[in-house]
């Protein structure tokens, strides 16, 4: 038996280990709506969001005082955020930024009476890594905020950070599952997007794309020069991101936007749309475009 027959066996005549497998990396949609279990994912949003901050505020630190390169100093964040995506994307989602949050439950997709929770915890972790920060570095390079780079002005860092969100946020919405961000491919896909917007824009507008990260620097150091910048900038990205995802996969909040965001965009095919959703509420991987009704692809054993 050749090792591509042995993944299929173990697949079709062993799906509850397949399916644990998978809850590892994806989570339980279940535990993810569960009211009982919001401290968790809340706790889970401040850590990631401390960690992110860490990474991509102390590199700035570093990248300041000549210590690392600039192109150390961008990348990091997104590797972080990588990390962050497998290890706890399945419990919050992995928002870690007031934008994507709010831009998923725009979409119909995470209820707006969780909103105010996360953006708190995420300004809360962005705050506890610039404190961290601060006890070992000192207060020196404005502990690592995002602002205009020398030679721009703020409005061109605006719109910088205006069409960086909305390439963010874009590759959020097409990855995610619902709200969130979970799996190898949206892990890749959105860590690699931070890396590549920080490689080339980060002397234009330090690549933020992210209140929350700008917010902890700026309320530690004292100073929330061109701070709009990094609020304004990110929100008006994200709700063009939104407007986005509605021309290319519908209005969200409903099974067919969610079987869409996973590739199968067949219209009319609505039974195998409908099935999709439910596999991916349930937890299952469904790979983009494959058609779950098909023999041997975890469907019937």
């Amino acid at each position: 038996m050749t090792t591509t027959q042995e993944h299929t066996t173990l697949t079709v005549h062993d799906p509850q280990r397949a399916s644990h497998l998978l809850m590892l990396e994806f989570g339980d949609r279940k535990d993810f709506d569960d009211p009982k279990l919001e401290y968790r994912r809340l706790f889970s949003e401040l850590l990631g969001t401390f960690f992110l901050v860490l990474v991509a505020a102390g590199g700035g630190i570093l990248h300041g005082e000549g210590q690392i390169s600039l192109a150390a100093a961008v990348v990091a964040p997104g590797l972080m955020v990588l990390g962050i995506i497998l290890f706890m994307g399945g419990i919050s989602g992995a928002h870690l930024n007031p934008a994507v949050s709010l831009a998923f439950a725009v979409r119909g997709d995470f209820p707006w009476k969780r909103v105010p929770g996360y953006i708190i915890v995420q300004l809360v972790g962005a705050t506890l890594a610039c404190l961290f920060l601060l006890a070992v570095f000192g207060n020196i390079q404005h502990l690592g905020a995002t602002l205009p780079g020398p030679g721009y002005k703020d409005w061109q860092a605006f719109l910088m950070e205006v069409v960086l969100t909305a390439g963010l946020l874009s590759v959020i919405l097409g990855t995610a599952s619902a709200a969130q961000n979970v799996g190898a491919i949206g892990a890749l896909g959105v860590g690699g997007y931070i890396a590549l917007a920080g490689l080339w824009s980060a002397p234009v507008s330090g690549t933020s794309m992210n209140p929350a990260r700008s917010f902890g620097p700026a309320l530690v150091s004292g100073d929330w020069t061109a701070y709009w910048v990094y609020v304004a900038g990110p929100l008006l990205g994200a709700a063009i991101a939104v407007g986005c995802a509605v021309i290319l996969r519908g209005r969200g909040g409903d099974p067919i936007a969610h079987a869409a965001g996973s590739g199968v965009l067949d219209p009319g095919d609505l039974e195998q749309k409908a099935k999709l959703s439910k596999d991916i509420d349930a937890g299952k991987l469904v790979p983009p475009g494959l058609d779950p009704t098909s023999p041997g692809k975890d469907s019937e054993p």
